[in-house]
């Protein structure tokens, strides 16, 4: 099976999009290393603590779509040059730097994911 380094996964993240919302907070990921897809997306991570799934959702397109809801039929699309937005419902951050933790399984290489650390920024 092939593998794809915590490094390479970690430029994902769009540094400095940290910053919370009227329903908590929020983060986004912009693909710039190849057309791919997840069938599940895992629990986030924040300083060390699982987050519940059913309060994770992605943005695109104006869509809120859960994790709880990514599945073989219905996978998370990383399209090439396109920023995700992930929303975390019901959790508002302090402004220390905090680690998040993002994890997901693609079809074909199995377990992926990366942590970054962030500070959460002003709108």
């Amino acid at each position: 099976m092939i593998s794809v380094p915590p490094f390479l996964l970690k430029r994902l993240y769009v540094k400095g999009s940290l910053r919370n919302n009227e329903q908590g907070f929020q983060f986004e990921l912009k693909n710039t290393l190849g057309a791919g897809y997840g069938t599940e997306l895992l629990p986030l991570m924040l300083d060390g603590n699982e987050l519940p799934k059913e309060n994770s959702y992605f943005g695109l397109d104006s869509e809120e779509i859960p994790f709880s809801a990514i599945s073989n039929e219905r996978p998370f699309t990383l399209v090439m040059n396109k920023v995700i937005t992930i929303l975390v419902k019901g959790i508002t951050l302090t402004e220390e730097p905090h680690k998040l933790g993002f994890n997901f399984v693609a079809q074909g290489l199995g377990k992926l994911g990366f942590e970054v650390t962030d500070v959460v920024t002003s709108a």
